[in-house]
């Protein structure tokens, strides 16, 4: 059994961490299986990535037989950073929303899963945290780098510097999610935002992700100048930039695909 599943239907793929047994640790296969997971989404015709945890867990970050193995050997533990890196910027450059559906437990590695995507629907009763310095280590998976431009420097240092952990609803009190409903619900909730995705033009969602990537902590002028440019290469190089305006007028349906 493939520890990670992806499944596509009717526009929306859906990557299922898929080792309830280990609460979906990250171990070699997992990290081997990711990058080509992630690639067939970006060559598909898929509106969202949904990402989830099979079981009561989200995921809780690197194995820990793994563990074993890299703290034996640093320059090991460089090259699953190095991986782990590379998967969750990957990720963030996917043509599509990505959306972490966190069903459960989310830790260190599991925790910068969820920084590294584009919206979160957690449940409530979920618990989520970094963790690292509870035993004594520091991240390595991102959590330094895209914490305080989530959060804000101030709760990205008490979530990274205390460990401590925080429930669903703090979590989106927090922005680090968009919203918490109980567990229950979740699966619908997710559902809700797919579907105000799915009928949006692929091209469109990616160049505007783009845009939004690149503006990213830029100070105004620049980022104004980098959406206008975006813009403008989006209407000279895209054949239905124009199609939706074309379809209002005509008072049709539009065509995207």
């Amino acid at each position: 059994m493939t520890p990670v599943r992806l499944e596509q239907r009717d526009r929306i793929a859906r990557l299922t961490l898929d080792r309830p047994e280990a609460m979906n640790a990250l171990d070699e296969e997992v990290l081997a299986a990711l990058p080509e997971a992630i690639a067939s989404v970006a060559d598909s015709d898929a509106r969202a990535l949904v990402i989830t945890g099979a079981g009561d867990a989200f995921c809780v970050g690197l194995d820990i037989e793994l563990l074993g193995k890299a703290f034996a050997d640093p320059v090991y533990f460089r090259d699953v950073l190095e991986r782990l890196k590379r998967i969750l910027l990957d990720l963030e450059a996917l043509p599509v929303p990505v959306i972490a559906a966190v069903n459960g437990l989310a830790r260190a590695g599991g925790f910068e899963l969820i920084l590294a995507s584009d919206l979160a629907i957690v449940a409530s009763e979920a618990r989520i945290g970094d963790t690292h310095l509870a035993f004594g280590i520091v991240p390595g998976g991102g959590a330094v780098a895209r914490a305080p431009r989530r959060l804000g420097p101030q709760r990205a240092r008490e979530l990274l510097l205390t460990g401590r952990w925080i429930s669903g609803d703090e979590a989106a009190s927090y922005g680090l999610a968009l919203r918490a409903v109980p567990r229950a619900a979740l699966d619908d909730e997710v559902e809700q935002l797919c579907a105000l995705l799915r009928p949006l033009s692929r091209s469109a969602l990616a160049a505007t992700k783009a845009a939004m990537n690149e503006a990213a902590d830029k100070p105004l002028r620049e980022a104004l100048d980098i959406e206008t440019d975006q813009f403008i290469r989006y209407l000279t190089t895209e054949p239905t930039a124009r199609e939706g305006y074309q379809a209002f007028v005509e008072k049709r349906e539009p065509r995207w695909d």
